[in-house]
């Protein structure tokens, strides 16, 4: 097999260095505010799974970039909107990817250190399908 140059781990670790990191007791008191979107990048089936955070906007993970930037034929009108904008996945890893990409991008938000993993267990809100 071959050898990776940096491993998933290794880049997690990298994008996490450089990137905004809201924990979970943070970001449940930012659940409801007006000025914050928090942005669920987890597949539809871990939702329905496991449920998700009031509120949220789902957007799936291969569509970040796309549904953010204003140029693209996919772009979503709540990310032109002045807000802060918070990105989770199940564990942490994927939001930190996606984030450092779209800080890169231009696009400033910060992601949930821990993902939705803890998030239940802190008290978070949960919605179910």
């Amino acid at each position: 097999m071959q050898k990776l140059k940096v491993s998933a781990a290794e880049m997690v670790a990298k994008a996490r260095a450089r990137i905004t990191e809201v924990e979970t007791a943070e970001a449940i008191k930012m659940v409801g505010r007006d000025d914050v979107v928090i942005v669920d990048l987890r597949d539809v089936r871990e939702r329905e799974r496991s449920g998700f955070i009031p509120d949220s906007f789902h957007c799936p993970r291969g569509m970040a970039e796309f549904w953010v930037d204003p140029d693209s034929p996919y772009f979503k009108e709540i990310f032109g909107r002045d807000k802060t904008f918070v990105f989770h996945c199940a564990s942490g890893w994927r939001s930190a990817l996606t984030v450092a990409t779209l800080n890169d991008m231009g696009f400033p938000c910060a992601h949930l250190r821990e993902g939705f993993s803890t998030w239940e267990a802190q008290g978070g809100p949960v919605k179910r399908a």
